[in-house]
């Protein structure tokens, strides 16, 4: 076992496995490579073939511009949190989590990081997942949704055990609840309309106004709630409302809504109930009366915690589960708000939410995306404790890496061009041998492909006037067919408008197989079907939604869509062993990607098939261009692989190491950075993959010699810029640049007002010490801060008292209405500290 560390892909470090009988048991001496990578927080990352292990590191090193290097496939503060309450004997050394879709739409890859996260921390702890739904809102809640779901889990490999749980199995006890916080005097029915409950909410800056009917009685109080539930109001006539602190920071504690009146049908309790629990009570409630020990929510219920503590201390709930935030996923180049999917659906944009453009799970199934791919991808990218955008092409390596080893091999030729081998016989079918499978799979299995006069190859695979570095057919270049032999082309045939109709070829006879007895190579390689014994089909490319990696963020989200997400070719022909394909089977047409046989659509009649995953990713952008991935070959030292003399030794390899390759001093840079400057190596990668980078990065520190914020500066705010214009056409330079960062450093500003400026260098340009004068951004102090101080303890007597008095959350309400009279120029520490002895 070669154990190796990669220069200059960030520190991974791989091991090269070869298959022993004795280190896996049931496979074959050499039959494949597997490479592990060892990834800095501790899991790893299994490549079961070499041509994948570059993507791998390409994506490990690569992360999207909002993803914290350290957070990448950390799940692991959830495990620990687990971990000590184990050991500390928490919760009696039970694991229960829990998954609590609301059944009102069909569920999508971000509930599917959701399922794989609980269900799977469950079974590393030998716990269980209960499968809950959240059905208090009868109004937008279906069985078909709940069948729908359930089926979803079981589909991604979680069993969700015999009983399905509902949160409207406790309707009855959450009514128990609520009367008890009644009968203590911590809720109230309060008659104000929406918009008045609203409207006395207050805002981020001022306290709510408490509602005239929370001074109603226990008495009057429980008389009007069992009236409620008796259906003798209107909805919308009264609402029950905990009795917390209208002025708390947390909005949410504003005497928030715990039930209100809806006239509807419900899909189990039918009409049982006009009233229904809202989301932050209930949620809570089931959690306990489950006996859940962790209650896993994404980032955006952070806030609601509080809420969720509260009532939990506040009625005699059998036990008080833990909530614990993680960020959901946002995947590039896709939305999730149903809300925008369902108008997609309703406004007929895509056809329906099995569409295999969809990130539903229904759509992904049908576009043959796997389970195993999907739980892959999961694992991949881990659980961040922050918000970020995660790159979709880790959902497309994952898909890869799993078909690359369920796919069979086949030829499918999707616009073809026909190819009269004007030297065969005509009558003549010859059957050649093709393997299903590439030498890195360790399976066996191999068709017979017919070989005739005509045949059809891809039209782009000729080119009537060629470039000197085309090595695919052209007149008078000589290719291989794959499996078949090498053909020359000798005449082109056109028809009446200038269209090549037809290509007259003569081939080797001795070339049998794809090579020369007398040792001549060619260098293009083409796929191909007969003419005679191949089928008609029509193959679906489908490609991402959205032709933008955030949409909606510049404008209205339905302008980001790409309009070449589907391309149906329906002239395509495919080799004739998949006449038999069955509808939901995976194959990978060579040169093309992988596909799917539509599950809907495909019969033996009409063969339709999807385009899963491209077999290498087109949209990859460098970080200052546009240029796509290139091939280059990779040094014999880098791998441990077995000799082979038909294996392709080409393997893809991000522009940054390119760079560095072509270009010692880059690569000296990229040394220096890492060893001298101390910075840390994701921001040197990509930092180094461009000489016009590096020069703006030293002439900037001529400027203000702190590297660390110079590189951080340029990797958060200057690279944002740098996707839509190169550094030439900035409109100032590293001496500017190099001048705001050292505002920054030296605290004259704020950082928020450091923004501001640079913003106003992209616009204009500009000295950024001028531009923080004009625009009056200097940092605000001294005798400033203690006046706007002043101002606000006088504004807010009332709040400055009871903070004094004990009500210590009073404080960042203070302190926010200090920060927005100063309009953010102060700095928040000082302004903490100066607040702090003003108020003693």
């Amino acid at each position: 076992m070669a154990r190796r560390r990669c220069a200059g892909v960030g520190g991974l470090e791989f091991t090269s496995l070869h298959a022993s009988q004795g280190c896996r048991g049931v496979l074959e001496a050499g039959s494949f490579s597997e490479y592990r990578l060892q990834r800095s927080h501790g899991t790893q990352i299994v490549v079961r073939s070499a041509s994948r292990l570059e993507e791998a590191l390409s994506i490990e090193n690569n992360p999207s511009s909002e993803e914290r290097p350290e957070e990448r496939g950390r799940s692991n503060f959830i495990r620990a949190i687990i971990d000590e309450d184990l050991r500390n004997g928490k919760h009696d050394g039970r694991v229960l989590t829990r998954f609590p879709p609301e059944p009102n739409g069909y569920l999508h890859i971000g509930h599917a990081k959701s399922i794989c996260l609980n269900f799977g921390v469950a079974l590393d702890y030998k716990g269980h997942c209960n499968l809950r739904f959240d059905d208090t809102n009868p109004a937008k809640e279906d069985q078909e949704y709940v069948d729908s779901i359930i089926a979803d889990v079981k589909w991604l490999g979680f069993d969700p055990g015999e009983k399905i749980y509902f949160a409207s199995d406790y309707f009855e006890a959450m009514y128990g609840f609520a009367v008890e916080l009644i009968e203590r005097g911590l809720a109230y029915v309060c008659s104000l309309s929406r918009e008045e409950i609203q409207e006395g909410r207050g805002t981020i800056y001022e306290p709510g106004t408490e509602s005239p009917y929370r001074a109603r009685s226990v008495e009057e109080n429980l008389d009007l709630f069992r009236r409620m539930r008796a259906g003798e109001f209107a909805e919308g006539s009264h609402v029950l409302r905990a009795k917390i602190d209208m002025a708390s920071p947390n909005m949410l504690m504003r005497d928030p809504l715990l039930y209100r009146i809806k006239h509807a049908h419900h899909h189990r309790t039918g009409d049982t109930w006009c009233i229904y629990p809202m989301y932050d009570f209930a949620h809570c409630l089931e959690d306990a009366l489950e006996g859940i020990t962790h209650s896993l929510c994404t980032l955006e219920f952070e806030s609601n915690r509080e809420l969720y503590d509260w009532v939990l201390d506040h009625v005699s709930a059998p036990c008080h589960p833990q909530q614990l935030e993680f960020a959901r996923l946002a995947l590039g180049y896709t939305v999730m708000s149903k809300r925008n999917l369902l108008s997609m659906v309703t406004d007929k944009l895509v056809d329906g939410w099995d569409d295999p453009r969809m990130p539903t799970l229904a759509g992904l199934r049908r576009r043959g995306v796997t389970p195993e791919a999907i739980r892959a991808f999961a694992e991949l990218i881990g659980v961040a404790k922050a918000n970020s955008t995660v790159d979709i092409g880790k959902l497309e390596y994952c898909l890869r890496d799993d078909l690359n080893h369920r796919a069979p091999r086949v030829m499918a030729v999707l616009d073809p061009l026909k190819v009269v081998i004007t030297n065969y016989p005509e009558d003549s079918i010859e059957l050649l041998e093709a393997s299903y499978w590439p030498h890195d799979v360790p399976k066996e299995g191999s068709r017979e492909v017919p070989f005739s006069r005509e045949l059809y190859i891809e039209r782009a695979d000729f080119m009537e006037e060629a470039p000197k570095k085309w090595h695919r057919l052209a007149p008078g270049v000589e290719v291989r067919l794959r499996y078949a032999y090498y053909v020359t082309c000798d005449e082109v045939l056109k028809d009446a408008s200038g269209k090549i109709v037809e290509l007259r070829c003569t081939y080797d006879p001795a070339t049998r197989g794809g090579t020369a007895p007398d040792g001549r190579k060619v260098k293009g390689t083409l796929h191909w079907v007969s003419a005679a014994r191949s089928c008609p089909a029509e193959v679906r490319l489908y490609d991402r939604l959205f032709k933008v990696e955030r949409p909606g963020v510049e404008h209205d989200y339905l302008e980001d869509l790409n309009p070449a997400s589907l391309i149906t070719m329906g002239e395509a022909r495919v080799e004739e062993s998949l006449g038999s394909a069955l509808p939901g089977e995976h194959y990978q047409f060579e040169r093309q990607g992988f596909f799917f046989s539509d599950p809907v659509e495909h019969t033996a009649g009409r063969l339709v098939f999807n385009r899963v995953v491209s077999l290498k990713d087109s949209w990859a952008k460098f970080v200052l261009g546009e240029e796509a991935p290139l091939e280059v070959e990779v040094p014999k030292p880098m791998f441990n692989r077995a000799k082979d003399p038909e294996r392709d030794a080409t393997i893809r390899m991000s522009e940054r190491q390119l760079a560095r390759i072509a270009d010692p001093e880059l690569d000296a840079r990229y040394e220096r950075y890492t060893s001298e400057l101390g910075l840390a190596s994701h921001i040197v990668e990509l930092l180094t993959g461009d000489s016009a980078l590096t020069e703006f990065f030293e002439a900037t520190l001529k400027v203000h010699p702190a590297p660390e914020s110079v590189s951080k500066w340029m990797v958060n705010e200057l690279f944002r810029e740098l996707k839509t214009r190169s550094l030439d056409r900035l409109p100032f330079g590293p001496v500017e640049f190099g001048k705001l960062v050292a505002l920054a450093d030296a605290e004259t500003i704020t950082l928020t007002a450091a923004k501001e400026v640079f913003e106003t260098l992209l616009a204009e340009g500009g000295d950024p010490q001028r531009i923080a004068e004009v625009r009056g951004l200097g940092k605000v102090g001294g005798n400033v801060l203690d006046e706007a101080i002043r101002s606000v303890m006088e504004a807010n007597a009332e709040a400055v008292t009871r903070y004094r008095a004990g009500e210590q959350k009073l404080f960042g309400f203070l302190l926010g209405q200090v920060m927005r009279m100063t309009k953010g120029a102060a700095d928040s520490n000082d302004v903490r500290k100066e607040l702090t002895k003003n108020l003693q």
